[in-house]
This record gives C-alpha cells, structure tokens and sequence, in this order.
C-alpha cells in the first residue's frame, strides 16, 4: 500500500502517511451545517418532520484521498495516493484475497497453471471483460473486449525505458524485462529496440491465454501478475493521447467504476461501471464516488464530524477523545496493515555515509514515546523493515536491532540506546554532537508526518546535542525529490519512508526497495567496507537473491532474517520506526472493508442511501 514510497511508493500507504498539508483544497460539495445526533424534530401535529429520500439521486460516497494523485497511469505510479483511485478502475489477472491472508485470487484469470521448473504460468482469461470510456455527453462506452495481447501490451510497456517506470524493477523476474529496461532505447535502431521489446517473457498464445516466462522460480509470482504494472492496458488510447491518456473522457478502464471528474489539486468523482462482468456477485451498492484532496488530517475529521465526509482517518490528537465519546467510539475501526514506517537515509550523503552516525540517528529515536503521544493508534515500535503479516518478517527479533525495542519487548530501553547513541556519535567524530552539520528531515505535505517528524527532531537535537532541519514538500514533489534518481546533492539527508506490501513476501520489502542491482534502492545505499556479510560470505544483494531463487521456507526465512540484520543494525540504512495502525471512523450507514493488505476496493462497501439522506438533511 507500498508509497508512501509506496508503495508501495510504493508503496507509500495514503492512509498510513502522515504530514502536515499546506491550505487544503476545496471538494466542491459543501458540508451540512450540522450531523444530527437526535431523532428527527416533531412539528405541533405530532407527526415526524423529515425531508423524503430522494431516490433520483444515485447512491453517493464521499471520501478523501488525502493529496492528488501523482498518475492514474499503470506503469508509472509508484504511490498509495494514486493506487488507492486506480484500484477502482482496473482489474488485473489476480487479486489478493478478501481473506487478507496474503493469498491470492484470479480476477480477470479464471485460473493459471506452473511449469514443472516453476519458471512457465499460463493465465487464462475469462471472456466478458470489456473496456469502456465515459464522456459527459455519452456516459459510459463499451468498446472491446479485453484481450491477452493487453496484458502482453501492459508487462512490456512497463519494462520499455521510454516509459520511464520506476517499478519496472519488479518485473525483473520476467525474462527479458531487465534487459530491455536497462537498455539505452536512443542508442538502438528501432529495429533492435523491438526485437528487446518482443523478446520478454510475456506472451499471448490466443486471445485469452497469457503465458509469462521467468528467470527463477517464484512461489509469489500469481501475486506479481496482478500488480497494477502489470494490468492490461488499451494500446489504442495511450498511443494516440500521449501523456493526456488519463483524463477525464479520455481514459479507458476495464474496472467496476469509471472516472467522471478530476478537478486537479482540488477534487475527483467516479460512477459504477455498468458494465463491468463482476457486479452480479459483488457485494457493493456504490452508484457515485465523491473524492476530496485534504492532505490535513483535522480538516478531514472535521468534515467527517460534519457529514460530508461517510469515512476517513482519525487524526492522532483526536484518537484519545473519539475512544472516549461512546457514540464516536461505536463509529471507530482500529486494525493492524501491512504498512511499515521508517526514516530512510540517503546514505552517499555526508554524513550519512557513516555508518556509525546512521546508528546513532537510528538509536536516538524513543520509538515507545513515538507511538505512545505521537501517534496514539496502537502501533508497534519496530526493529525490523517487514511487519508481522509477511512471510520472511523478523518483528519483534530483539536479536536484530535491540536499540529500538523497549525492555518489556526483549530490547535495551531508550535510557540505554540513547547512552549506545551518543557513544556512536562520538566514535564517528562527533563527540558531544560538536562539529556535526546541520541536517534535513523531510516529509511529505500529508497527514500526520509533521507532528512524526518533529518529534524526532527533538529526540535527535536532545539526545545528540545536534542541529535537524525539519522540511516539507507537497506531495508528487516529494515523491521526486526522494527518488534515487535526484542527484544527491538535491536530496534530504532523512526522510519518512512508509512502505507497504505489494505482495506479502520479503522478497517485495528487501529485494525490490534495497538491492543495488535490481530494486529501487530507495536510499542509495550499498554494501559499507566494514558491513559484515551474510552466510556463506554473501553479501546483502546476493542474499535477497539467493531468497528469491529457492522455494524453501526454511531457507528463505533464514536468508531473510539475516539480510534484515545487515539493513537495519550492521548497516543501519534505514531506522525502522513503527508498524502501522489505521484508526478511522465510518459513519453507521456505511459498511466497508478494512484490508490489512492491498487497497479498499469500492465494490464490496455497501451503503444505506436513504439513512444518509435523512441524517444530512436534518
């Protein structure tokens, strides 16, 4: 959920980031003056005085996505801002399972088949997808069916450079995607540059089979097939609007609802696919959805208290109050995601290209006191990069990184890490934090990464006797400027990292956001001079290769746990923080789901139009 970088940057997660917003935008639906809390008033004849539902208007959900979203292009988004509109509008080959197992379940496959090597999976597809377009004059268009050359079109555009995907490095594992992605497309003839492109492991046998060859076994792959990079795409559209495919009366999905609107840095709206094969066993009611951009947490509980907003999060300063009002406590959901929060370090950066002032950053942070009057949610202070909930994970390891677990949780305490910290300071040059550069802590412009990010800039200018300059940037900007694509003289020296789980293998935490090689590396970092290796005298990359080609449980998760180790204690590229926790609040005329893995999808909420009616207008 990834971003944010999500994501997922990716896997960066839009209800796990946190920060404070410049002046939010406007939704341009105005909330009701008030939300009734009592039975509705009754006029002198005794009879009930109610406004009638109006059962001309389709059934309306109003939430917000808390920024605007960076793309609603496939290939290119990276972020849970994004992710959490397109998820609504496309489908791909598979799902992750309503039973937020981590298991998966087909979607536009009606079942797929592996090799006996592992390295061959055949998808195939059902025969009653179509894609569609809306436009304000024509309203919904069923163009084609969906096709297996759309899959084939989607997989090899991600990994085409010219595309500019930053998590094309996923699809690594498919034969000769790597090739291609890393190849230099204006130093090829055209000729040259479509034999790459031919020549990935994806391919279309007829017109509802996909077949997609790997380079390494992958028990987790049927989860890869459905990531959005790897929804199929309408090549028709793309090609011929360009940049512009995305907007309004333009874009062609293949989901349960269509966009209608997108009013940019302000609001969106979306409308059920009628259309769409799957609504005969959905669960879901929802006609219309209403999008706000509020990246303030406090403005949105203010428009939920108000009405016009039917869910969203509760801001950390407000937790303890709603838990306490009996009737705002009714309406809270408290639940454990596959989400992660971190301070990453750009580690070629002086000074953080000192490992002994990366641990001493990393020891400096009082994680208890974080969640404790900080965050206020329930979350867990976290000594490792991966949650509980997915496979490979160390939570909780008080063998890995026992400077951020409190002593009742098997670590040293923060009495004792902070003495461990400012030892390290001193070892590295900076006894007493004397001579030690001002630093930059950055966070994104959205929920409560503001009050996260001062917090610790007074844990580390108290503990450490240093100087951290705390800044912030709107959103899509900040995604930029972290990315390891920025020179690194543009870069912060830290920044709030939250990742959540694409797929809930640490193949997906590890491999894909740390190693040099393939991943993103989001922090820039390789393996130090004097950073111990792995078994067998492995080093870090090697490792999460070495997980990645094995099927075998036991040997994945001890190749794991030690490449855990090297990350966050030998090395300390990042400084693991917490687990996350959502707390939200939904109206009682609205049931919804709450996945610990993966984004809520639209077409199971179900909502009680006639109640909300009633309750707004009184």
């Amino acid at each position: 959920m990834k971003t944010i970088k999500g994501v997922v940057l990716l896997a960066l997660a839009v209800m796990g980031l946190a920060g404070c917003a410049a002046a939010p935008a406007q939704s341009g639906n105005p909330a009701p003056a008030a939300l009734a809390t009592s039975q509705p008033a009754v006029g002198t004849s005794g009879a009930t005085a109610v406004a009638a539902p109006d059962d001309s208007q389709p059934v309306t959900l109003n939430i917000n996505v808390a920024a605007e979203p960076p793309t609603l292009d496939p290939s290119l988004a990276t972020d849970a801002v994004s992710l959490n509109v397109m998820a609504n509008l496309f489908v791909g080959l598979t799902r992750l399972s309503d039973a937020d197992d981590g298991s998966v379940d087909p979607e536009l496959a009606t079942g797929w088949e592996v090799s006996d090597d592992g390295l061959i999976y055949t998808f195939h597809l059902r025969d009653d997808a179509r894609w569609v377009r809306y436009t304000e004059g024509d309203g919904v268009e069923q163009l084609r069916p969906v096709a297996a050359r759309d899959v084939v079109y989607g997989v090899r555009r991600t990994c085409d450079p010219r595309t500019g995907s930053e998590y094309a490095y996923v699809d690594y594992i498919i034969a000769g995607c790597a090739a291609l992605n890393n190849a230099d497309a204006v130093a090829l003839s055209e000729t040259d540059l479509q034999a790459m492109i031919d020549a990935v492991g994806v391919t279309a046998p007829d017109a509802t089979t996909v077949e997609f060859t790997l380079t390494t076994p992958a028990p987790y792959f049927p989860a890869i097939a459905g990531m959005w990079i790897n929804w199929p795409q309408y090549r028709e559209v793309i090609e011929n609007a360009g940049d512009g495919w995305t907007e309004p009366g333009v874009i062609v999905t293949n989901g349960p609802y269509v966009l209608t609107e997108w009013r940019h840095n302000d609001s969106m709206a979306a409308m059920k696919n009628p259309l769409w094969y799957g609504w005969p066993d959905a669960r879901g009611n929802i006609e219309r959805v209403e999008m706000s951009m509020l990246g303030e947490p406090a403005t949105a509980y203010a428009m939920y208290e108000a009405g016009a907003l039917d869910t969203t999060t509760v801001p950390p300063p407000d937790i303890p109050a709603a838990l306490a009002d009996s009737t705002m406590a009714a309406e809270v959901h408290r639940y454990a995601t596959s989400c992660s929060n971190a301070i990453g370090f750009t580690a070629t950066k002086p000074p953080m290209d000192n490992i002994l002032v990366r641990k001493a950053l990393s020891a400096a942070i009082d994680r208890q006191s974080l969640v404790d009057n900080v965050l206020k949610g329930g979350e867990i202070p976290a000594n490792s990069f991966a949650p509980a909930m997915i496979f490979g994970n160390t939570a909780g390891d008080s063998q890995i990184a026992p400077w951020t677990l409190p002593a009742d949780k098997g670590g040293w305490g923060y009495d004792m890490a902070l003495k461990q910290a400012q030892e390290w300071l001193a070892e590295a040059g900076y006894p007493n934090g004397e001579g030690f550069p001002v630093i930059t802590l950055m966070h994104a412009q959205i929920g409560d990464s503001a009050q996260v990010m001062q917090a610790i800039q007074a844990m580390w200018e108290q503990g450490l006797d240093i100087k951290v300059s705390v800044e912030s940037q709107e959103f899509g900007v900040y995604l930029a400027t972290t990315s390891n694509m920025t020179p690194v003289e543009e870069r912060p020296h830290a920044f709030r990292l939250i990742w959540c789980a694409d797929y809930p293998d640490e193949n997906n935490w590890l491999h894909e956001v740390f190693n040099t090689d393939e991943g993103m590396n989001l922090v820039s970092w390789d393996r130090d001079a004097n950073t111990p290796l792995g078994p067998d005298g492995m080093s870090f990359n090697e490792m999460t290769v070495a997980a990645q080609q094995t099927t075998n449980p036991a040997t994945r998760q001890n190749l794991y746990t030690t490449a855990e180790k090297v990350l966050v204690d030998d090395a300390a590229a990042i400084a693991p923080l917490n687990y996350s926790v959502l707390v939200e609040v939904t109206k009682p005329y609205l049931e919804r789901t709450y996945p610990g893995i993966g984004v809520s999808e639209w077409r199971d909420w179900v909502l009680d139009w006639q109640t909300k009616q009633l309750v707004i207008s009184n």
